[in-house]
């Protein structure tokens, strides 16, 4: 039955991708994020991303649909990120073991490029929006009642395969997907659907915390921190986040508890020890390579160069080291640049959007990204997530929404585009 339903779908996706390549990219999104194929039996090892990329790149060609790629502060950078990955591959030490995982960068990185051609109209956005956020918040209502059934005493992890397969990554991937969904939950009428949505998000936490994930701690506080600020009742979130925190902490085991306190004590940590020498390792491997050591440095030949511990061999864990040893200072250099660059055109998303009643929704996307946004800074500093899809989706999202601003296809778009209906009487919206 799973092989029928997933056929289909692909099917009918990647058909209709030829005629409308945006439909192919949500489809090409939805298999990167959530990897739904892994729940059926034929298609397990079937190439789906491809089928639904090769759908997109034929519409990109044959199809009738506009294509809009514009240039922007952040797209020139991702091109010169990607450019510059280029360019270090071939000093890279291990260069088959690199290779391998610069074909699956770029192929990220090119369809993402397709993704700002392809998508340009406010149901485009809107529909990329609620794929990203509801194929990872899969996994969040998954590993939330899983948690709740257990009372936290085991660890939630990630699908097989991708990058969030372990539990501190898929913890850092529910954080990041909140900010999205509450986004989404402001563009919805309908009751049922806003208190769907607050379920899911409820649940996407308490996975989180599952995780047993110190980094999706420091994320979600982090995040929390910027939302209050940003709150105009401050003193009221004062009083009501404690209460909260209380409230979804007071369940979790003492296991867990034991874990979450080792982040004050990490000089006894030898996981948090490995992570600080893979830091220096990283950093000595950069002042001594310009074009830095290649996608795969974890090796020991290289430890016992650039390592102050060599024995102690561990991967970086962190967005930042990852990207320095890769890559060198220009590869970090560009990597920071890109996300600031992200972050202030979503603030200038925040403050145009709500100059107009047509515009408030990109002003809730801005200054949810900026949410989603500051998680990625402090969780990624602990995780080795640098070439994950999830931030580079939200930056495009960022760039769409701009371009949709400037556009001003406010303008001549309807008022109202539904998506989802909850109820006889009142229906969803993407506005």
């Amino acid at each position: 039955m799973r092989d029928l339903l997933f056929g289909g779908i692909l099917l009918a996706g990647v058909l209709y991708g030829i005629r409308a390549p945006w439909v192919a990219i949500i489809g090409w999104t939805w298999i990167s994020m959530m990897n739904p194929h892994a729940y059926s039996w034929r298609f397990h090892d079937f190439p789906v991303a491809q089928v639904f990329a090769l759908s997109a790149f034929t519409g990109l060609l044959v199809s009738k649909d506009k294509k809009q790629f514009v240039i922007t502060r952040e797209t020139v950078v991702f091109m010169l990120f990607m450019a510059w990955m280029c360019i270090t591959l071939p000093f890279s030490f291990f260069f088959n073991d690199s290779f391998e995982l610069w074909k699956r960068v770029m192929k990220i990185d090119v369809m993402l490029l397709l993704t700002l051609a392809v998508l340009y109209t406010r149901k485009h956005i809107m529909a990329f929006a609620w794929i990203v956020a509801l194929s990872l918040a899969f996994y969040g209502v998954k590993g939330g009642l899983f948690t709740l059934a257990h009372g936290g005493s085991y660890k939630v992890w990630g699908p097989d395969g991708g990058y969030i397969e372990g539990n501190n990554e898929i913890g850092l991937a529910l954080v990041m997907i909140i900010p999205l969904l509450m986004f989404l939950k402001t563009t919805v009428e309908g009751k049922w659907g806003r208190r769907a949505l607050t379920g899911i998000m409820l649940l996407c936490a308490i996975a989180a915390l599952g995780t047993h994930s110190r980094g999706a701690l420091l994320a979600i506080s982090a995040m929390l921190v910027v939302m209050w600020w940003r709150s105009e009742r401050r003193m009221l979130g004062l009083l009501l986040l404690p209460v909260i925190a209380v409230a979804m902490l007071s369940f979790m085991p003492e296991a867990w508890w034991d874990r979450m306190g080792t982040i004050k004590t990490y000089q006894d940590d030898s996981s948090a020890l490995g992570r600080i020498n893979a830091w220096i390792f990283a950093w000595n491997l950069a002042l001594d390579n310009f074009f830095g050591g290649g996608f795969m440095v974890t090796k020991r030949a290289l430890f016992l160069l650039y390592a102050p511990e060599p024995d102690r061999m561990h991967a970086a864990h962190s967005i930042y080291f990852m990207v320095l040893g890769e890559h060198g200072f220009v590869g970090l250099f560009l990597f920071l640049l890109l996300f600031v660059l992200t972050w202030f055109s979503a603030g200038r998303l925040r403050k145009l959007g709500r100059l107009q009643p047509e515009t408030k929704w990109l002003s809730d996307l801005g200054a949810m990204c900026q949410v989603s946004l500051a998680g990625y800074a402090v969780g990624g500093a602990f995780l080795s997530l640098s070439y994950w899809d999830l931030p580079y989706n939200i930056m495009a999202l960022v760039v769409l929404g701009n371009r949709w601003l400037d556009n001003k296809q406010w303008l001549t778009e309807p008022a109202k585009v539904e998506f989802f209906s909850f109820g006889k009487k009142k229906k969803a919206k993407l506005a």
